[in-house]
């Protein structure tokens, strides 16, 4: 289970947290214009947008969790187990597996706008990767500073939404998603007045009552209403900096402590990691469950005109800093 969001200030950020029961060796990974994107059944792309963001590359191919390109589009995909389908090949429309998508959109869009046109050529087709990588059943969030939408491939087609929220989680379907927010209207981040009777002396006897409500458990549903409700009222100033910052306290009221979840095969489903892109900078951010140092990769410091991808492994030892000049405790030491 995983979330994605968008934050804005004067710059524009967007992120997501990857939760699994373990982990594929992921890594910042760096497409330049010049890499082969080669398509199973669409013409492949020779020249395209650079892209930078979290994948996992079996055999020198990027299979991208979530990325931003160098005109500042952001794409994510997000389990959505049960409710997505792929069809079968479509003379007619530019057919796309599920691990090419956002490749393909990022490497040909430059907005929003764009892909929403390329979107409406698109079919998605059950193909997977390899034999040993099952094909994952996913939807998407895809932003800029102007937009955001969300795309399900369902039975129904391809349905496109506009997302006026910039939060997406998992399942049910992004329109259930936002209906149920309805049940929240009365949630604020003001404290409450007594509405409960006029027979009764109540009184508030601490702060963040205005909040009484938000759900606080694990499910798509109540990390959508919880991402929600922070995202929307989040304050920061308008540095890099500190946007980064905040973006990643908004993240952390949706990430998952190991051991709070069990999954059917006896795992332990855990925030693999958080990502946080500053489309105006170019910069990837990211923390690890093992690493809350905030580490960067800069795209924009590669050589992008390249033929090769750029691989940086996520940094998964925490890095504690003793202020009275005892040394670093070392990963073992900390378990």
């Amino acid at each position: 289970m995983c979330t994605a969001a968008t934050y804005k200030t004067k710059r524009f950020y967007f992120g997501r947290t990857l939760d699994y029961d373990k982990s594929y060796d992921e890594e910042v990974t760096i497409t330049p214009r010049g890499f082969l994107l080669d398509f199973r059944k669409t013409e492949s792309l020779k020249k395209h947008y650079a892209l930078i963001g979290t994948a996992f590359v079996p055999d020198g191919y990027p299979l991208y969790y979530d990325a931003m390109n160098e005109k500042g589009l952001c794409m994510a995909g997000l389990n959505f187990v049960g409710n997505a389908y792929y069809g079968r090949e479509q003379a007619d429309k530019i057919n796309l597996s599920q691990f090419e998508f956002i490749p393909y959109i990022l490497g040909k869009c430059a907005s929003v706008d764009e892909a929403e046109k390329t979107l409406k050529k698109i079919n998605l087709i059950s193909l997977p990767y390899s034999k040993n990588l099952a094909v994952a059943e996913l939807h998407w969030i895809i932003a800029d500073k102007k937009r955001c939408i969300t795309v399900e491939s369902v039975k129904e087609g391809l349905k496109i939404y506009d997302n006026p929220v910039g939060v997406l989680t998992n399942n049910p379907a992004f329109p259930e998603q936002l209906f149920n927010l309805n049940n929240y209207m009365g949630l604020s981040v003001k404290e409450p007045q007594n509405t409960f009777s006029k027979k009764l002396k109540l009184q508030i006897y601490g702060r963040g009552f205005g909040a009484i409500g938000l759900p606080g458990d694990w499910s798509p549903q109540s990390r959508f209403v919880r991402a929600a409700f922070v995202k929307l009222n989040a304050v920061s100033g308008d540095s890099e900096e500190e946007g980064v910052n905040q973006f990643f306290h908004i993240m952390g009221t949706v990430e998952q402590p190991c051991g709070s979840g069990i999954t059917e095969n006896g795992g332990y489903e855990r925030s693999v990691y958080t990502s946080c892109c500053c489309a105006d900078s170019g910069v990837y951010y990211y923390t690890t469950y093992a690493n809350h140092c905030v580490c960067a990769v800069d795209m924009r410091a590669e050589n992008l005109e390249g033929e090769s991808l750029i691989r940086y492994q996520h940094l998964s030892r925490e890095n504690i800093v003793f202020q009275n000049g005892r040394k670093p405790l070392q990963a073992e030491e900390i378990r």
